[in-house]
């Protein structure tokens, strides 16, 4: 109402473009298939080439790391991990952090292997049931009958499907070549009900099934399935060098990564992560993760003071919302036992411990 009577009218937003470069982007590899048929072997195998820069290597529960080591010319660093989604996170976001680094000084491409998404998925799928467990519902329900079915909900296969999604951004817009290697297997095909499927002659249909979440694929710039018994195939490609028939997966005789990707694919030196930023409904969402993750009573103090800085764009309901967030967190960090057999903190630590904070809070607001 304000404008209409000044008569005046918001500024028109701004047209924003850029040419395209005709660059290929370094890939996303999926190496899929059977146990044995090779997919550990190439990617250590490629860490050898000399086109490449530092090589990492994830293990998530396949335990092969360092026997692979020994191949002939394999050069790679095992990173290490306590197990826990956070910390795989962290790891990744660093060795991010490291291939823009390497990109920025010219260096060869960083290579990441995820061994495997299978493992990596399976962990967040055993995370969700565990959850689901532990509902006011299931417990009821199991208590009455431990063996009983019962249902996990929807928000929680989202909350496991969004963590998913955060280690596949990282990868998808890494400054270099990720690899991920799942297992894959030929199934029982099944209907909704989960009853298997028969043919018009009463056979049982099969399928090809992938471990890992189900977008994997599509994620992935290039698909492949090794078996034991064949040479590998290209499933899908998102290239306009290789090309893919519906229905007639490219074959690759003497197969290798090295040659998929700077000949199949023709990536080079100048090649550069992929351009997409990472899609939020709003501005307060990258905050809520961070925040979410923190374990930090100091770090939380530091996001609450920054978040009115002008830089960050949010407007004033988004500030009070991040920071609100940011409080509660703080609280159940204090609630919370630190040690095991730890009771939780009296009333009056928690009122030391906010009015500290509070104070804390005053001086920055003075500051600024």
């Amino acid at each position: 109402m304000t404008q209409a009577a000044s008569g005046t009218r918001p500024p028109a937003p701004k047209l924003k473009t850029r040419k395209p470069t005709g660059i290929v982007p370094w890939p996303l590899v999926l190496l899929e298939g059977e146990e044995g048929a090779g997919k550990t072997f190439s990617a250590a195998q490629f860490s050898a080439s000399d086109k490449v820069g530092q090589t990492y290597w994830i293990d998530l529960d396949e335990g092969s790391a360092d026997e692979y080591a020994a191949i002939d010319g394999a050069d790679y660093l095992i990173i290490e991990h306590d197990g826990t989604y956070r910390d795989i996170l962290e790891q990744i976001e660093a060795v991010h952090a490291e291939a823009r680094r390497a990109a920025a000084a010219g260096e060869p491409p960083v290579v990441l292997v995820i061994d495997s998404a299978s493992a990596l998925w399976r962990m967040l799928s055993n995370w969700t049931y565990e959850r689901g467990r532990r509902t006011r519902k299931n417990q009821a329900l199991l208590q009455e009958d431990p063996d009983a079915a019962y249902d996990i909900g929807r928000n929680l296969w989202n909350d496991a499907t969004e963590r998913w999604n955060r280690v596949m951004y990282l990868l998808r817009t890494l400054p270099g070549i990720a690899i991920v290697l799942a297992r894959g297997k030929q199934i029982s095909a099944s209907d909704d009900n989960g009853q298997p499927l028969k043919d018009n002659r009463g056979r049982a249909v099969t399928e090809w099934k992938v471990s890992a979440q189900k977008d994997l694929g599509f994620d992935s710039t290039v698909w492949v399935r090794m078996k034991r018994d064949e040479d590998p195939q290209v499933i899908k490609v998102r290239s306009l060098r290789l090309r893919v028939e519906p229905r007639k997966p490219l074959r690759l005789k003497n197969f290798s990564i090295e040659d998929l990707i700077f000949n199949g694919l023709g990536c080079s030196q100048a090649s550069q992560p992929r351009v997409m930023p990472e899609l939020a409904g709003d501005r307060v969402g990258p905050w809520l993760k961070r925040i979410e993750g923190e374990s930090n009573s100091q770090a939380l103090a530091a996001i609450w003071r920054a978040v009115p800085d002008p830089a960050n764009q949010l407007s004033h309901e988004e500030i009070l919302t991040v920071r609100a967030a940011a409080e509660r967190r703080a609280a159940e960090l204090e609630a919370a036992p630190q040690e095991m057999g730890d009771k939780p903190r009296s009333d009056a630590d928690k009122l030391r411990a906010a009015a500290a904070r509070k104070a804390a809070e005053q001086d920055a607001d003075a500051e600024q």
